[in-house]
């Protein structure tokens, strides 16, 4: 099975893998959302 993790070595990669993900998933989506946060705030006054 490929998806079986054996060692703690392969646990850190595979945990270290999925954050670095994630974190540069959030760094392009704060933009977005900064932006969809502050056009809302202008409509409302």
């Amino acid at each position: 099975m490929e998806g079986t993790i054996h060692t703690l070595q392969e646990y850190m990669f595979r945990t270290e893998s999925i954050t670095y993900i994630l974190i540069v998933v959030a760094l392009f989506a704060v933009p977005f959302f900064w932006k969809f946060l502050n056009e809302r705030n202008d409509e409302d006054q």
